[in-house]
């Protein structure tokens, strides 16, 4: 398919900083080796919602996909899409059953009853081997993405989600055809835990690799960076900085995006870098 309105499998979850506005944009900056087929695996180790990954599985020839984040719970709920989908289904067909036929405060009860037992797994949770336990918690956290306030997901310094309720009346938990083609597209996918400077492990010549990290705050209203227990600070910025430095020099095809500071604070020169030439490091 080359047309993006023929997309089928779309982002099942709602994310700060999901990317699915940008898509066309995107499109002017892929490498044009991606299109020819010459690139036939595509890397994103930030997966976030995974908009740009299901665009570019269903628009260009790759043949697989690497997807990685350091969100457990994220790439739990992507793995049970991928393995489990129909037991999936099931689950938040319970929780959407239970939910809709009760009145506002009910459901406001309900969802911290569910953001409680959510939390309270957490530590039962084996996140390096997947099991069934996963099916029921990927179900929690898409229910409690689609019933939260402003779809946010945040989690303390304790890996408990904290985000409060939304007061939706008709919110849409889950689309059984997008999840069922989300499955689809993501057999081509193998997804794990790791850090984004893990990506070294994998690439190989053929590979595209796009980095969307948290975003660096541009302003005091902006400071979100808690997808996961883990905050993304100037530092991490920096490691990343010369990880894409050190990928490029050796010839891998790689996109980046981060918001310009300077739309907010013409003084704020944090990304103007200035790298040794020998080393390409940031100083």
């Amino acid at each position: 398919m080359n047309n993006i309105d023929l997309e089928i499998a779309k982002p099942f979850l709602k994310w700060a900083g999901g990317k699915t506005q940008l898509l066309k944009q995107f499109k002017k900056y892929f490498p044009p080796e991606l299109k020819e087929g010459a690139l036939k695996n595509y890397y994103e180790p930030f997966l976030g919602s995974g908009a740009v990954f299901f665009f570019i599985a269903q628009n260009y020839p790759i043949k697989k996909a690497y997807l990685s984040d350091i969100n457990e719970d994220l790439v739990l709920t992507f793995s049970v899409v991928k393995q489990n989908v129909q037991e999936l289904i099931d689950e938040l067909t319970l929780l959407k059953s239970e939910y809709i036929k009760i009145n506002e405060k009910e459901r406001e009860k309900y969802f911290y009853k569910i953001c409680q037992l959510f939390n309270e797994e957490r530590n039962k949770i084996n996140f390096k081997k997947y099991n069934s336990s996963w099916i029921p918690r990927a179900a929690k956290l898409i229910f409690l993405n689609k019933t939260c306030f402003n779809g946010l997901f945040r989690l303390n310094r304790k890996g408990e989600f904290n985000v409060p309720f939304g007061r939706y009346k008709n919110p849409r938990i889950f689309n059984e055809d997008n999840l069922i083609n989300a499955s689809r597209v993501l057999q081509i996918a193998e997804i794990f835990i790791t850090d984004f400077e893990n990506v070294q492990n994998k690439i190989k010549d053929d590979f595209f690799i796009y980095f969307d990290p948290p975003y660096r705050p541009i302003s005091t209203s902006s400071s979100f960076t808690s997808y996961s227990k883990y905050d993304f600070k100037e530092d991490d910025q920096k490691r990343l900085a010369n990880l894409y430095n050190e990928l490029r020099v050796n010839g891998n095809k790689l996109m980046l995006n981060n918001p310009d500071p300077k739309n907010e604070n013409k003084d704020d020169h944090f990304f103007e870098m200035e790298f040794d030439k020998n080393i390409y490091k940031w100083n």
